[in-house]
C-alpha cells in the first residue's frame, strides 16, 4: 500500500491584527510554515490527481487573515514520515504531532 501526501503553505496577514473590521482590511502577508496531510492505504494510484482537487476544500483556506493553499503533491510508501515526523522522531524518541490524515 501507499499514502497520499499533500503540502501545503500558510500564509498569515500581519495588516488584519490590528484591523477593526471597518473598511478594506490591510494587507501584509507573511508566509509560514505550511502542513502535510495524508490519506492512508491509498491504492488508487491512476485518481490520484481527482483524490487532491476532491479534497482540496477540506485543505485549502482562504480569508482576511489566513491562507492556506496546496502547494504539492506526491504519492508516497506507506512508511514513509513527512520532515516534521521524521525530526520528532529523531529528537524526541516519539511522533507526537504526525501529519493530519484526510479521508477519500
Amino acid at each position: 500500500m501507499a499514502k497520499l501526501l499533500i503540502s501545503t503553505q500558510v500564509y498569515e496577514n500581519y495588516g488584519a491584527h490590528a484591523w477593526d473590521g471597518e473598511g478594506a482590511c490591510p494587507q501584509r502577508w507573511k508566509a509560514k510554515a505550511g502542513n502535510d496531510y495524508v490519506v492512508k492505504d491509498f491504492a488508487d494510484f491512476l485518481r490520484a490527481k481527482e483524490a487532491v482537487e476532491s479534497l482540496r476544500s477540506k485543505v485549502e483556506e482562504d480569508n482576511d487573515y489566513y491562507r492556506e493553499h496546496i502547494i504539492d503533491w506526491e504519492i508516497v510508501e506507506d512508511s514513509y514520515l513527512t520532515e516534521f515526523e521524521q525530526s520528532q522522531l529523531d529528537y524526541e524518541g516519539k511522533i507526537t504531532y504526525a501529519a493530519k490524515e484526510l479521508a477519500w
